[in-house]
């Protein structure tokens, strides 16, 4: 486990349905925009809530989904960073589990807030179908708020998935758009013996920085992830194929749809493994963000892709608890929803 050479994993003895791991960012972790990628960043969330899932159902689970992720500032290589994993509530074979990334500089400066969101695991037995897990029963005011805010997202949830589900992308498409293709590394393995959620993430935002970056011409980052949907493993020797398309430009935001799909490589077919939404701005020397040229559909696929960005916003609105960025809320309202 990567925390256990660069850092500690703790689990308050008082509070057993949680934990936190502590390390510092190291040299490996910069990225290309100067700090630690997003990228990076949902590794570490993926790594803390499995931890988390694991110790509280007694077997092996997988990444399910992962929910709205806002990327507030950086965090540097050198940080102290802290990942707390925190189960909130518990289906039948699921686990809700809030996580929050924290950092600080190592010289004393207080932890500021980087990112928080919402990551489901599925518990599996060895045959690798779902098991019940114990029920998490909330104690204080604090545990039964977000255990009501995760309920509550249920259905905001089911509306994304099936928002997202309907949706086609094909060769009538006329947005920017990049495929990266390459075998899944051993080193891409996971506790499974299959590939890391947190490793596909990091691929999503390689290629959702690929395309923003060749769509606007200047630097890019991520700023916000939703609806990172896993439908089914992703097996070390697949060939993978990451495809990121332009679907809608805001003032600043650009929202890019990114496929992950991976099939044998003595075979021709590929199936859709990942698939998300991530939403990039441009950055200006100075690190600012900055506006970027509209993006206006040509055919009618373009046209249906850009409305449903513009539908994914407004269901994302709905969700309590939730905390888009500021000109995510801005194009929420130019809407007109």
């Amino acid at each position: 486990m990567e925390n256990g050479t660069r850092g500690g994993a703790a689990g308050d003895r008082t509070n057993p349905h949680s934990v936190t791991l502590r390390f510092l960012a190291a040299p490996t972790d910069l990225g290309h925009s100067g700090s630690v990628d997003a990228g990076t960043v949902l590794e570490w969330v993926d790594k803390a809530a499995y931890a988390a899932a694991v110790g509280w159902a007694k077997t092996y689970c997988v990444t399910a989904y992962v929910g709205n992720i806002h990327f507030a500032d950086p965090v540097n290589v050198g940080d102290l960073v802290e990942v707390e994993a925190t189960i909130v509530y518990t289906g039948k074979s699921s686990l809700h589990i809030r996580t929050v990334v924290s950092s600080r500089d190592v010289q004393g400066s207080e932890a500021t807030m980087r990112s928080q969101c919402l990551v489901i695991f599925v518990a599996v037995g060895q045959d690798g179908k779902s098991v019940p897990v114990p029920s998490f029963e909330p104690v204080t005011l604090e545990e039964i708020g977000f255990r009501d805010q995760a309920v509550a997202r249920i259905a905001v949830r089911d509306a994304i998935v099936a928002e997202m589900s309907g949706q086609e992308y094909t060769d009538a498409g006329t947005a920017e758009r990049v495929v990266l293709r390459f075998l899944a590394a051993p080193t891409d393995v996971n506790w499974g013996g299959k590939v890391h959620g947190g490793t596909v993430m990091d691929w999503i935002d390689e290629a959702a920085y690929i395309c923003s970056t060749r769509y606007c011409g200047r630097d890019t980052v991520a700023v916000f992830s939703g609806g990172v949907r896993f439908y089914r493993p992703l097996l070390i020797g697949d060939l993978v194929e990451v495809e990121a398309r332009l679907v809608y430009t805001g003032n600043k935001g650009m929202h890019i749809a990114v496929h992950v799909r991976s099939g044998r490589p003595t075979g021709r077919e590929m199936q859709v493994t990942t698939y998300c939404l991530t939403v990039m701005v441009a950055r200006d020397e100075t690190g600012t963000a900055v506006p970027v040229p509209r993006w206006v559909p040509q055919s009618d696929e373009d046209k249906r892709l850009e409305a449903h960005a513009r539908t994914l916003l407004e269901i994302r609105g709905r969700a309590p608890g939730s905390t888009l960025p500021s000109h995510l809320t801005g194009e929420i309202q130019a809407t007109g929803q």
